[in-house]
């Protein structure tokens, strides 16, 4: 936080106005802050995780090195715990939107946006979990563009709501689509489709290349011109 209370002391940001937001190490992080402190007004944890004793288990990639944790998680359970967002969920206060991908393996939201979802649901903290459909956890870089454009939108939409009193023009009624409905959240308007383009006769040379080929029965025949 000594970041945050450089700029502060600047007069760069408002003190009541704080968002924070990241995503996977950033989600972990953004889900970590506000177990600590409740300065901040809004946050956002995007392919986040809550439960590292859980991801031990569940992630596409193992911990089997010594690298981030000494043992595994049966080996020294008070330390996974103690370094784990989940298990300080009791001290959050702000408001928390969780962003995943149901086909995030990196950062299972079992393990994750689902904990956190449940707890502060529990604790009738406000917070709304958007999960996008086939999305991996490149959902932000590669994922599909529709969903990328929605996903800022709810982003954008969660803070203005929390930090400038603004109508959240992302948040709809409830959807009967299971994967969004079910958080409160809904898609955008679809896009109006693009108008059909004219249907174009075939023209001469096309026609005697169906003919001649034999491929298809001529539906009409050709009319020679007399020279």
């Amino acid at each position: 936080m000594a970041g945050v209370d450089e700029v502060l002391k600047r007069g760069y940001v408002d003190a009541n106005r704080l968002g924070v937001t990241g995503g996977s190490g950033g989600g972990l992080l953004t889900n970590w802050t506000i177990t600590q402190t409740q300065r901040f007004k809004a946050a956002v944890a995007q392919r986040d995780i809550a439960d590292w004793y859980g991801f031990w288990f569940t992630a596409d990639f193992t911990l089997f090195q010594p690298t981030w944790f000494r043992k595994a998680p049966w080996e020294d359970p008070q330390d996974f715990a103690a370094r784990s967002p989940i298990t300080h969920v009791a001290n959050v206060t702000t408001p928390l939107m969780l962003v995943d991908g149901d086909a995030d393996y990196r950062t299972p939201p079992a393990d994750g946006g689902e904990m956190m979802f449940r707890a502060l649901k529990y604790r009738k903290i406000p917070t709304v979990m958007v999960r996008f459909p086939r999305e991996t956890h490149e959902l932000s870089r590669s994922g599909e563009p529709w969903h990328r454009v929605e996903r800022l939108q709810h982003i954008v939409g969660w803070m203005d709501q929390w930090l400038m009193g603004k109508k959240n023009g992302a948040r709809t009624q409830p959807s009967k689509a299971g994967w969004a409905g079910w958080a409160g959240w809904a898609r955008p308007p679809a896009r109006p489709a693009r108008p059909a383009p004219p249907a174009r006769h075939p023209s001469r040379a096309t026609l005697r290349r169906i003919v001649t080929s034999r491929r298809l029965r001529p539906p009409y025949r050709l009319r020679r011109r007399s020279v």
